[in-house]
């Protein structure tokens, strides 16, 4: 397993993945930093946690819109494909995940 370091909000975060993710995680973790920085830039300083909150539930819903776009994406259905590639994505955003949580029980 590979540790990366992501900066999110001017912080940097140490987050678990499986080796060869590294990339794909920096590339999420840059996604998800412009969320988190919109959300701040639209409600104001509310903490981290809140404003992880909030940009992850914008993230839901953008994911919601877009199975309802696609209803018939193996992708966006979580189906598994041949190479294995959405699986390792999968457990690079389940690492994110967990780190997240971590972190806000340690507030």
């Amino acid at each position: 397993m590979a540790t990366v370091t992501v900066d999110i909000n001017g912080r940097p975060y140490a987050v678990g993945c499986a080796d060869g993710q590294e990339e794909r995680v920096r590339i999420l973790a840059r996604q998800f930093d412009a969320h988190v920085r919109q959300v701040g830039r639209d409600v104001g300083n509310v903490g981290d946690i809140r404003l992880f909150l909030m940009a992850a539930l914008v993230l839901a819903d953008e994911l919601q819109e877009a199975r309802l776009a696609q209803p018939a994406s193996p992708v966006l259905n979580g189906a598994a494909t041949t190479d294995g590639g959405e699986a390792g994505v999968a457990e690079a955003l389940n690492a994110v995940a967990a780190r997240i949580e971590k972190i806000a029980q340690s507030l």
